[in-house]
């Protein structure tokens, strides 16, 4: 009783507010957007007047108005009444509306494993050989986005069930300028290079590294992205997937490598404060000794969010800046990023459905909410020069570039192993636990889910 309650007040607020119809954020015709993309995908899909389309996802306050304004332009296209709502609960009620069958046509997930699971029961539609197609061909590292959307339907047999849009970049080194042009290094462009100039600041005196894990109940979540960044630089991306999905053992001499590989990097004399410091120090202050005087560190690996928490009035470019997280030019494992991003999944299909994964393969479709903030996206054909800025421009030209990009691996874990025993393991890890002991900590976990 209380399920079907719960889901026809979600139905209900659904149908009731939510309607994108605005002004066009951008005049067509004008600026250097790909209108000639946009009037194609009209004259294929304006005969939909009349139709409404509903999409329920994450995205409130500001991030609800900068997807309405990218939604505005699919609604003048086709004539589609498009309404969109968002929640801070949308995976709990996602699952209530889909059980219910009161789910909007379109859902934006914010994770592969929760799309996968309402796959699995039938409660997302299938998407297209075309549009797996599509993807191998227009997005950066083509395959690895068909990959993460892909999952076994309640046949047992697999296909795409998301549409990857609106990404997070994680794989950055953060640094200030003046503080690297002072004492004359300059930016590493392989893992060896990073390792060699960490040990040239320790010669110099100078500490390389802030880390910190500290994140209230959620303390050790960074380690986790380090241990995750390091998979992808020492391990195949097929490794990095059967680790995630554990078939590759956590305690695989694989994974031991990858923790130890995140070590190197809090040895004494390499972290600010000593590698005691590390669980400690929370993760939010921790950039910070980037920007002291002198400085407690030169580098900081973190999210792009990460210039949130920079003191106030840093100017990007000037006072703060970034690389790439590089790779090791001997394993020859090519470019490979870790982020985040959403995807739309159709939950109610429909022939106005349908048009809207169309329109996410439209240039503009990505370029609209590139002009303002917020946005990156792995599109090739986008035109990069509209990003909102060039921070964002920098990370949006390191996605471009990737080989290949997988998501948070925690992420993707079960609660109790990505949210938990990754988590504790990592802090017992910094506080000077053998790797291997660690590993094999977390593999008994997961061992105890079965």
């Amino acid at each position: 009783m209380t399920l079907k309650l719960t889901a026809s007040v979600a139905a209900l607020a659904l149908m009731a507010g939510g309607a994108v119809a605005q002004d066009l954020k951008f005049p067509v015709g004008e600026g250097a957007f790909n209108w000639a993309s946009y009037e194609e995908f009209k004259s294929a899909h304006g005969d939909l007047a009349g139709q409404e389309l509903t999409i329920a996802g994450p995205w409130l306050g500001p991030d609800q108005e900068l997807v309405e304004s990218m939604l505005a332009y699919f609604e003048a296209a086709t004539g589609v009444d498009v309404k969109y709502v968002g929640s801070d609960s949308f995976e709990t009620q996602v699952r209530i509306d889909a059980e219910a069958g009161s789910a909007a046509n379109i859902s934006v997930f914010p994770q592969p494993g929760l799309t996968a699971d309402l796959a699995r029961l039938g409660q997302v539609a299938a998407l297209t050989d075309a549009d797996a197609a599509w993807l191998q061909e227009n997005y950066a590292a083509g395959q690895s986005w068909v990959d993460l959307a892909s999952f076994p339907g309640p046949d047992g047999n697999s296909a795409l069930y998301g549409f990857f849009y609106k990404v997070d970049l994680k794989s950055l080194v953060w640094f200030s300028p003046e503080n690297f042009e002072d004492a004359g290094y300059e930016v590493p462009e392989t893992m060896e290079d990073l390792k060699t100039l960490t040990e040239q600041m320790v010669a110099d005196g100078v500490t390389p590294w802030c880390v910190g894990l500290g994140s209230g109940g959620a303390t050790g979540w960074p380690a986790t992205d380090w241990v995750e960044d390091m998979m992808l630089r020492v391990n195949t991306p097929a490794d990095y997937d059967a680790w995630v999905s554990n078939e590759l053992k956590f305690n695989d001499p694989k994974v031991v490598a990858a923790i130890e590989e995140f070590g190197w990097f809090i040895e004494e004399g390499r972290v600010a404060g000593g590698r005691g410091a590390v669980a400690t120090t929370d993760f939010r202050d921790s950039p910070k000794g980037l920007f002291s005087s002198p400085p407690q560190c030169m580098m900081h690996r973190q999210a792009s969010f990460i210039p949130s928490f920079f003191p106030d009035g840093t100017q990007m470019g000037v006072d703060a800046d970034f690389f790439y997280f590089p790779a090791y030019a001997e394993k020859d494992l090519g470019k490979p990023v870790l982020g985040a991003g959403t995807l739309f999944g159709i939950t109610k299909d429909s022939p106005a459905a349908r048009a809207f994964i169309d329109w996410l393969k439209v240039p503009a479709a990505h370029e609209v909410w590139m002009a303002q903030s917020g946005f990156l996206t792995p599109f090739k054909g986008v035109n990069i020069d509209l990003y909102g800025d060039e921070t964002l421009k920098k990370m949006g030209e390191i996605l471009l570039s990737a080989d290949t990009f997988r998501f948070d691996g925690s992420d993707l874990m079960p609660g109790g192993i990505g949210a938990g025993a990754f988590w504790t393991g990592m802090v017992d890890y910094a506080g000077g636990k053998p790797a291997q002991e660690v590993a094999d900590a977390i593999q008994s976990a997961w061992d105890g889910l079965k």
